[in-house]
Order: C-alpha cells, then structure tokens, then sequence
C-alpha cells in the first residue's frame, strides 16, 4: 500500500444526530456481521436466519462517563464498556482523494443505496465440503501462501485486562480463491456454552479450526460528506479502551485507533496499489470534484427534484410516467389537468353573507399538500400536473403561473418543501394533446420516457410481475412488449402487461389475456408456458439425465427457469446449481426472480456466488 488512508468509526452524530449520513438515512443504523466477527468474538442477533444477523458496533463518541457510545443490533444506541471486546469494527473512510478515485465504481444495492468495493478482507466461510477440502489439503501441505496475512488479537473474548497481543493468519491460495484458517472464540460459546452457527449453516464451537474466504470489502457511499462506510462489521475482539484510563472523546489516544490504523488498514489494502501519480493525474483532470457516472432517466428526475427545478416528463400513455413519480414520492398530490377547471386548480372566491364580503378559498389539492408537507418537513412532497399537454390552453395558463411563481392565484405560496413535476403525451402521440407554449415549455427540465426491454425487466422483477410473463419477455428480447393500437383491436403495453399479470395470478389461465393483449400475442404466450420443461421436484430428487437438459432448447430452458424459480430457500442453491448447466444468462434470470430484491434472498445468492464462483 503506497497511499495514505486513515480509518476511524462513525460518530453518534453521524448515525443518529443532527448529523446523520444520508446514506445511513436510508440503510438504517444497523449493520449485518461477517462470520470473522462471529469467529473473533462479536456479539449478534438472528433478525430472520443465521445468514441475515445483525451486530453490535463501536461508535467513537464517549458516552461522557468514562466509557464510549456502541450501537445494538437493532440499531439503537447505549452505553459500552471501553474494554469490552465483544463489538464489531465497522471501519469508515474520510479521505476525499481516495472517494473520488474509487466512487466511480459504484453500484446501488439495499434501497437504493450506493456501494463500492475496495480492499480486501476476511468476512464469509465456505460451505462445508470446501471447508473439509481445504483442511485436507492444509494437513497434506499442499495450500500455498500468497505471501499476504492479516493481524487480530489473541486475547480471549471474556478477557478485559490484557493487552493488545497480535497473533497473524496467513492468506493461502486454493482453485483460485484466497482463505485464512483461524482459531474460533466466539463470545456465544464463552457465555452461553453451546455451538454456534455461522452463515454456512454449520456448528462451530471455540477451538475449532475455521476456513474463512477473503473477499471484496463493500462500502456504503455518502456522497454528501465524501464518507465511506463500511457495510458490515467485519472483525470483533478489539479493546476500544484500556480499562485504567477513561475516555474522554479524543479518539486517537485510543487501542482501538492504534489497532485501525497499524493493522487493519495494512491489512483491508495491501493487495491495491494507488501511485501518487495517479492522485495528481485525478486533481488535475477533475478540479472541481464532479462525478461523471452515468445516469438514468430516474437520476435525472431525482436530481431535478432535489435541485428545486420542475420536471417535465414526455411520452407515450403506458410508459409509466406517473409510476416514476410514484417511486419517489408514494404519497404525490396528483392533479389530473385534463378534467381539471379554474376553480379546482385555482381556488375561488365566495360571498360571505355574515361579513359582507368575499373570501378566497384554497383549492382542495392545496389544502392536502400543505397538510402532508407540514406534517413531514424534512421529505420532500411532489405536485403531480398530469396531462399538462392535453389540458385546455385557459387550464395551461393557471398551471404555468403556478410553476413560475410557485404560488397559487397569486395569494398562496407552495411550501418550501413541495416540487412540481408534470407530464403529457406528445401531439404524435395523442389527438388531444396541445403543444406546450414556449414560456411554459422553457420552465421545465425535460425527460424524455422510454421504456426498455432492460429497465422494463429490472422493474418486473421488482413489482412481483408473474414470472411466466418476466420470462416471456426476457426470452421474445422485449418484442411483445409493445404492439401497434388500430381502435379496434387489444395492443400490448408496458401498462397492459401488469394488467395481464394480476389477472394470470388470478386466474392462472393465460388464454384469458387475450381481452389485454390481443389474440396473437397472447396465442404464442400459450405456447411458451406450454413448453416442456424440467420441475422444480425432478431438480430437487435428481430425477433427470444431462443428456436431456442438453438438449432442452432456449423457449424451454426459459421456461424452466422462471418454473425452478419458486424454490424456497432450503433448496434454493441445489436448484442454482442444475441451473448454471443451462447456461450463465439463465443464472442471472434465476437470480433476479428468485430474490426480488429481497436483502436476505441477496445476501444468499451473493454467498452462492461466493462458493461457486459465479
């Protein structure tokens, strides 16, 4: 390693305060644990299975009493003793050089949040047969060292008093993969007396001898404050504190700053190499910080939004534009300006007999707008203009002063935390559509919506759209998608398709899409769910030849994929396995059908993944 990284942990502020990383906002403040940590003494606890725990972890505060702040596996603060080594290290990284040269990787995981892979480090054990193979090989002298290793303490987890004594694993090499063996004390077999589980679904208790692969660090990204947040609690079994000296805050006096920046950062980078040169290469052909990734549509219109500046977004019906606006703000005021009138958009004046007088009344869209954004100030609520362009052009005026001057009939002011966002079908596109004018046209920033057979997938998979139309689509390359309307006959839609799949889950009988799809396309969806295939029961008892698989043709093998995909969770890695001999575009398939973006079901495959190498 030939750059310099300083590790520290995250303040109190940070995660709960006044502070709070954005990131954290959305991951929550509870960390899952690696089965290093498990292995090294931290503390857990089973929110669903022994592969989905979450533990306790160190902050940095003091807790003002001697002692510093941790957080619970559920994510609450208290109070820690400064000695106690029962607490994952999650490590967090404030060095805005090496954010800006490795945050371009980045990729979004749990809720949206962005994450990164940097270093490298022990965290997950193998399954049971490669743990028996490396011990074999191991015993028989045949691993070979990498020449990398990794440093821990050896005191005994219940141990208070000792100081640090590094004890150091060698990194060995094994079909490609890298390991440790390390000696097991877990703090549940020193306190309770039992075995304990780790995400192998294995028994381990304390002085067994565990193979624990090595493997990408992910960091959670707070492009805010330009932090770094590592996603779990990687290691356990490290004083924050020697038990005669108090702590008062100052961080660096501590064993456990000593531990973070003389070992564990040695040890998380050793395998990357960053050369000064290419630092100042990166200052000087990127001065002002900016992040030049890609972006979608959607980051478009997040951004937008965030910014204040309103949103226009065009195209055709059955695009989703308003299911768009729906992801970032579930609860939108939406004004339908295509039925809309003056005094429903504008408010109204009537006569108040009892003073003699006129009086304003808010239009009722107002009224709930400003009852849902005082209720919430800190989230941002969207007006939703819906049909802008097929609206009267008397009904476009209002519209348009209302997103010039946020503010309605000139009396009342939007809140500050309201943001408009408006759509319409082109003139091409619709008979009823009007063109926008200039003066309103120029008040907008403008996306253009276009489902595609990629993001049209991602979103299937996400929205629990029937597996057997998911796999139809994917198989047809998106053709079906979309066919051509006459006015006389069904057409398919992006918007027709989940129709089809609520009433496919209802009924279970494709032949009754016809009256959404049309006859043809729903003719060849028939025979696509009629393919032969191999069941999720001939996977499971083996009932089935590698010569007929072979010659399973591509209609068939998606077919049973989308079928295998109903597997639960026991059975769920044999069933990937026969899998991967269909080939490695129906692993994905399986993949994303199977998890759904569930965290748990991700955290399996990423293991999965992990094991077999794919």
């Amino acid at each position: 390693m030939n750059f310099d990284v300083e590790l520290t942990l995250l303040s109190e502020e940070e995660i709960w305060g006044d502070k709070q990383l954005d990131v954290l906002k959305k991951y929550e403040t509870m960390s899952l644990i690696t089965d290093l940590a498990i292995l090294t003494g931290g503390d857990w606890n089973d929110t669903d299975t022994y592969r989905c725990r979450t533990c306790r972890y160190y902050t940095r505060s003091s807790d003002n009493d001697g002692d510093v702040y941790g957080v619970g596996s559920n994510g609450k603060r208290y109070a820690v003793s400064r000695e106690s080594r029962i607490h994952s290290i999650r490590p967090v990284i404030k060095n805005s050089v090496i954010f800006d040269l490795i945050s371009q990787n980045r990729v979004k995981g749990y809720n949206e949040c962005e994450e990164v892979e940097f270093g490298e480090y022990p965290q997950c054990v193998p399954m049971a047969k490669v743990q028996k193979l490396l011990e074999q090989e191991y015993r028989n002298n045949n691993l070979q060292k990498t020449g990398r290793n990794y440093t821990f303490d050896s005191a005994a987890v219940d141990n208070r008093f000792q100081s640090f004594q590094p004890v150091t694993y060698d990194e060995f090499r094994y079909r490609g993969k890298k390991f440790i063996r390390i000696e097991a004390r877990s703090n549940y077999t020193s306190y309770k007396g039992t075995d304990f589980l780790l995400s192998n679904g294995e028994e381990y208790k304390n002085g067994d001898h565990v193979w624990v692969e090595v493997s990408p660090v992910i960091w959670l990204i707070d492009d805010k404050s330009k932090t770094l947040v590592c996603k779990r609690g990687i290691l356990a079994g490290i004083r924050f504190h020697t038990p005669d000296k108090k702590y008062n805050g100052d961080f660096k006096t501590t064993e456990m700053y000593s531990y973070l920046n003389k070992y564990m950062v040695k040890d998380l980078f050793q395998n990357i190499s960053l050369k000064e040169e290419q630092i100042k290469t990166e200052r000087r052909r990127n001065p002002y910080g900016l992040n030049f990734k890609q972006v979608s549509e959607e980051d478009i219109i997040k951004g937008a939004i965030e910014s204040g500046v309103a949103v226009f977004l065009h195209g055709p019906s059955s695009e989703g534009k308003s299911a768009r606006v729906k992801q970032i703000d579930p609860d939108s005021t939406i004004i339908y300006l295509r039925n809309a009138t003056p005094d429903s958009l504008n408010g109204k004046s009537v006569y108040n007999s009892e003073k003699g007088e006129m009086i304003d009344v808010k239009p009722t869209w107002l009224k709930k707008l400003e009852a849902k954004c005082e209720a919430e100030p800190d989230q941002l609520h969207i007006v939703f203009f819906d049909e802008l362009t097929n609206a009267l052009p008397s009904i476009q005026g209002i519209a348009f002063n209302i997103i010039l001057d946020k503010e309605v009939n000139g009396i009342w002011k939007l809140p500050e935390n309201a943001r408009i966002v408006a759509a319409g079908n082109e003139m091409k596109d619709s008979l009823s559509a009007n063109q926008l004018a200039e003066p309103l046209f120029n008040r907008f920033a403008h996306v253009y919506i276009k489902t595609t057979t990629e993001n049209w997938l991602k979103w299937a998979s996400e929205h629990h759209i029937h597996p057997a139309i998911y796999a139809y689509i994917a198989y047809k390359k998106g053709e079906p998608l979309r066919s051509k309307y006459d006015g006389e006959k069904p057409n398919a839609d992006p918007r027709k398709w989940e129709m089809a799949s609520k009433m496919l889950y209802q009924t279970k009988n494709p032949e009754m899409l016809r009256a959404l799809i049309g006859e043809d396309i729903t003719k060849e969806f028939v025979e696509f769910c009629n393919q032969e295939v191999i069941t999720l029961d001939d996977v499971i008892n083996g009932n089935y030849n590698e010569k007929y698989v072979q010659s399973l043709n591509t209609a068939s093998r998606y077919a049973t994929t989308t079928g295998l995909s109903q597997v639960n969770e026991e059975n769920m890695e044999k069933v990937r396995s026969f899998i991967e001999k269909l080939g490695a575009e129906f692993v994905a398939i399986f993949d994303t059908l199977w998890t759904r973006d569930d965290e748990s079901r991700l955290e399996l495959i990423a293991e999965a993944r992990l094991v077999r190498g794919r």
